[in-house]
């Protein structure tokens, strides 16, 4: 079960991160999810060496490190995405 919420939880960074980026991204929705769970996973390694993972109530200030995490991995995949798919032609 702990891996379907981790899909719902990166699908949802990945579109708010998307949404915050300016412009649009050209990846596909699997890419934007791969990259929610990898942002939410960097979002709680950097909570985690701040000392801030768990604190009462809600964990407003881990949640905001796995949106700038999403944000991060977000760019870094469409460039990624992009410099793969790009025709060879181009590439030299």
């Amino acid at each position: 079960m702990n891996w379907l919420w981790a899909i719902i939880v990166g699908l949802v960074l990945g579109v708010l991160a998307r949404a915050v980026i300016p412009g649009r991204q050209r990846i596909p929705l699997w890419l934007t999810v791969v990259c929610g769970i990898l942002g939410g996973i960097l979002g709680n390694a950097v909570a985690g060496w701040l000392g801030v993972a768990h604190t009462r109530g809600i964990d407003w200030i881990r949640h905001v490190l796995q949106l700038i995490g999403a944000i991060v991995v977000v760019l870094l995949g469409e460039r990624l995405w992009h410099a793969i798919r790009r025709p060879r032609r181009e590439r030299a």
